[in-house]
């Protein structure tokens, strides 16, 4: 990849600590590190979580928490964050576009613009994140992650919905010196290296310092055979680096103090998706009888640069009986992407030679975030037959958010639309109590409540850039380019956003070449209209260039009227003010019942609830489009149990839960009239747009299953399993796949009731055996980690017929909408050699090379994929002093 030598490698390697066991999130330990001890001889019982805000045994958790260190995460090959979903059933991630989505047993968010917010929680060692983005560059030097499944609303509160992904790293120990450095290399020349080290400095401070890089190639294939677009990087490669440094400060039992600062930067190719629509129409193929990784390319080289920091800072007290515990978070991000173009997935048979790939049409986005987060908790210590926790949140957020896309070769009216908001705000506050209590030695209830007031605004502008330039006797039209070599766009650094008032061509003039930072090589935007903003001609230049012309449209004859060669006339249009403020307040609660039946066997019932943030809509002159959207809400009912029992002479675990969701005020998006003429009869509408509304509701039920053996031979066996039934109960939308643009953008509406909800499969299992045994002077070990999840849809639609205005009928896979990925099966392997504190691993991930849509976009001529990772292998070493 271009940017950066392999001396970040190197530099990461430097920076080395001894990746440890499950630990108390606020407390050092002296526990000895286990960095080199398999998986397989790891306890099965004694996995400590936080999932309750304090540490518990993960058997003492009345609900489904999957916590995996980071010892278990390397050796199942399970290295970014999308690989997470192979180890745990139920959960999804995907990236699009640089947006990290999370969904939960099919409940999450794809809007995590600045219209609305995730669905499921993100967390670094228990701090909210509200922009995963780049969530990615964190999952290095970890103590373990935990997925919480189900709404967390009262004790995590903000938008865990579906529940919680906490990232907790590794803290510094106090009195040891000790580290790690490891480096390792794959395959498509991918190659990383990370480490930490611990620095005792004196008996009750100390410090712990890691870095990570990593070089990394997802697999995609540019195929274009064009001179202009050949060479082209194709999207997913990545060049990350990251670094941590975390302090603490332990002058006794009772007073810790803990800061965590860190810096990571993404570069590469970006991550936007493959265009299947075109290919899927050509061929009547399913998108899984194509080679979704090939793709033609076109346009501008996909760029993608995301800049993160942040400090964490944590104080805690105990009093005792009690103890206080004082957080504070500030974290920035800054994101920018130019989309890698893809004009469509390649099929077999096409002439590529036939392909336009002088065409620049593209999308660019820009994304800046600093949030803080503040905490304030009191609760009592577990030695208490009332356990509590009361406390005070507040949450922060200042963003600044630009996108435009771009229609390059537009021969008529149209080259762009731009939602460029340099000022949104939000602000959030929550006050929960929630408590455990013995009623006897083996009957425990639990309850908690929180309130939440929250609100938002923002100011900027959206809407489209059209341009309509008539030629002689006022032929339409001239096109513009807009785009090519070395365009940018000013997006953020506009000199104004302020469009109210802006009527004469002039004006509208200077605000559409105020959006370009730097004019492409071969754009004609500024040369057609820059003689209107500067006011030396009002007809502008019209220039006659092969490729702006549609092959009838000549310049205007000069007359006294257009003395300086201009349009015959210059029609032009700009974005519309954007802006708006919201406000909502709700109430969550959990209540529940908690029974020993002997020291190893619990059963548990209980009922808790989530909301997920309303948000905005774009909003049009004269649209109805209500300006914002109101919260989700959840209430979920669950039961189950959780038993330790002796197998073989060891230790086992056998979990076993149901649940049912009551899904409400489900945000479905819909197409909207933007712009309707009321001077006919009937009014007429001449534009649609998207928009979040809360018109949905749905049902969900299932049961996940847990076991985790010791077998003789050192072999150790764990499965996850769970079922999960999803239906749509409420729900109609305008059918986006059947947009009909001669009629203004209409599209029939669709009922979606029936259906299932996305990204939720009914079977999803995870199966790991590994085993250890000494081999010589060393120990040998092995694992493979498989994952079966059934097929499941990719959008609401459910891959339903469509049926058009006119009332013809059409299958979704004849009209190019295919969105049912089939089930699956992936296979993680691993194989390592430890020899005291050296050990060398082999490791593969989607070792069967399963292609796996992720995320699906369809609009009109749309049905953009997200896919997985190719396959994955390498070799990696690691030093532990």
């Amino acid at each position: 990849m271009t940017k950066g030598t392999f001396g970040r490698a190197a530099l990461a390697a430097l920076l080395t600590t001894v990746a440890v066991p499950a630990m108390a999130q606020s407390q050092a330990t002296t526990t000895p590190p286990e960095d080199t001890k398999p998986a397989a001889a790891q306890d099965t019982t004694e996995v400590v979580v936080t999932a309750n805000r304090r540490e518990e045994n993960l058997q003492d958790v009345s609900g489904v928490v999957q916590a995996l260190t980071s010892d278990q995460l390397r050796q199942d090959g399970i290295v970014e964050l999308r690989q997470l979903q192979a180890a745990v059933p139920g959960l999804s991630i995907a990236n699009q576009e640089g947006n990290v989505e999370i969904f939960i047993r099919g409940v999450g968010s794809a809007n995590n613009t600045e219209l609305g917010d995730p669905g499921a929680a993100p967390h670094l060692n228990g701090t909210y994140i509200p922009r995963p983005r780049g969530l990615g560059l964190m999952f290095y030097d970890l103590e373990r992650v935990e997925v919480n499944k189900g709404p967390q609303g009262t004790l995590y509160g903000r938008n865990a919905l579906a529940g919680t992904l906490n990232i907790i790293t590794a803290k510094p120990r106090l009195g040891q010196w000790g580290g790690y450095t490891q480096a390792e290399y794959g395959n498509r020349n991918s190659y990383a290296a990370e480490g930490a080290i611990n620095i005792p400095l004196g008996q009750t401070i100390a410090a712990r310092v890691a870095g990570y890089y990593v070089n990394r190639d997802y697999g995609f294939k540019n195929v274009s055979t064009g001179a202009q677009a050949r060479d082209l990087k194709p999207a997913g490669l990545e060049e990350n680096y990251a670094g941590r440094v975390s302090l603490l400060f332990q002058p006794n039992d009772r007073l810790s103090v803990s800061v965590i600062g860190d810096y990571g930067k993404e570069t590469g190719t970006g991550y936007p998706g493959a265009n299947i629509f075109a290919a899927v129409q050509a061929t009547g193929l399913r998108p899984e009888d194509l080679d979704l990784r090939r793709v033609v390319y076109r346009g501008l080289q996909g760029d993608m640069s995301n800049e993160l920091w942040g400090v964490q800072g944590k104080i805690a007290y105990d009093f005792g009986t009690f103890s206080a515990e004082a957080t504070g978070s500030y974290r920035s991000v800054d994101f920018y992407q130019v989309n890698a173009s893809s004009d469509f997935t390649d099929w077999p048979g096409r002439n590529l030679n036939t392909v336009l790939y002088d065409n620049f049409s593209g999308n660019f986005w820009q994304t800046r975030s600093q949030s803080q987060v503040y905490e304030l908790r009191l609760f009592a210590n577990n030695d208490q037959s009332l356990r509590w926790n009361l406390g005070g949140f507040y949450f922060k957020e200042d963003q600044q958010v630009g996108y435009l896309a771009l229609a390059d070769r537009g021969y008529c009216c149209y080259s762009g639309t731009e939602f460029t908001m340099p000022d949104v705000k939000g602000e959030s506050y929550a006050v929960y109590l929630d408590s455990t209590y013995d009623v006897t030695d083996r009957l425990r209830v639990i309850g908690g409540i929180r309130y939440t007031n929250e609100k938002k605004s923002r100011y900027g502008i959206g809407g489209n850039w059209a341009l309509t330039l008539g030629g002689e006797d006022y032929a339409c039209c001239f096109g513009t380019r807009l785009g090519t070599e070395g365009f940018r766009p000013a997006l953020l650094d506009r000199p104004n956003f302020n469009v109210t008032g802006l009527t004469t061509p002039r004006q509208l003039a200077q605000f559409l070449i105020e959006g370009i930072a730097t004019p492409g090589a071969r754009d004609t935007l500024i040369q057609q209209i820059g003689a209107i903003a500067n006011g030396t001609n009002p007809n502008g230049t019209c220039i006659d260039r092969p490729d702006i012309d549609n092959g009838f449209v000549n310049c205007p004859a000069r007359n006294p009227s257009n003395t300086n060669g201009g349009f015959s006339y210059a029609n032009l249009a700009i974005p519309g003010q954007q802006s708006g403020s919201a406000k909502f307040n709700f109430v969550d609660w959990r209540a529940g019942i908690e029974f020993d039946l002997t020291a190893d066997h619990m059963l548990y019932a209980k009922v808790s609830t989530g909301h997920k943030s309303g948000g905005f809509n774009d909003s049009f002159n004269g649209s109805t489009i209500p300006e914002a959207f109101q919260p989700e809400d959840l209430i979920v009912y669950e039961a189950g149990s959780r038993n330790a029992f002796d197998l073989f002479g060891r230790r086992a675990i056998f979990n076993l839960t149901g649940f049912y969701y009551d899904y409400n005020d489900q945000v479905f998006q819909d197409l909207t009239c933007i712009n309707r003429d009321t001077t006919q009869t009937p009014p007429v509408c001449n534009g649609y747009s998207l928009v979040n509304r809360n018109i949905g509701a749905s049902r969900i039920y299932g049961a996940e299953a847990e076991l985790r053996i010791k077998l003789p031979g050192h072999y150790a066996l764990d499965l996850n399993a769970a079922y999960l039934d999803t239906k749509i109960t409420t729900g109609t939308v305008a059918d986006a796949r059947a947009q009909d643009n001669s009629a203004g953008g209409n599209s029939p509406l669709v009922s979606l009731v029936g259906n299932r909800l996305p990204l939720a499969s009914k079977m999803n299992l995870s199966a790991r055996l590994s085993q250890w045994f000494d081999a010589g002077p060393g120990r040998l070990d092995w694992q493979a980690l498989l994952n079966y999840r059934s097929s499941f849809f990719l959008t609401q639609f459910n891959e339903d017929d469509i049926v058009f205005l006119n009332g013809t009928r059409q299958s979704a896979l004849a009209a190019g909408f295919p969105d049912r990925q089939p089930g699956y099966v992936t296979l993680n392997l691993g194989l390592g050699y430890t020899i005291d504190k050296f050990r060398i691993e082999a490791w593969a991930s989607n070792f069967l090379d399963e292609q796996v849509s992720q995320k699906a976009l369809v609009g009109s001529s749309l049905n953009i994929r997200f896919l997985n990772d190719a396959r994955s292998y390498g070799i990696r070493g690691r030093v532990t002093f």
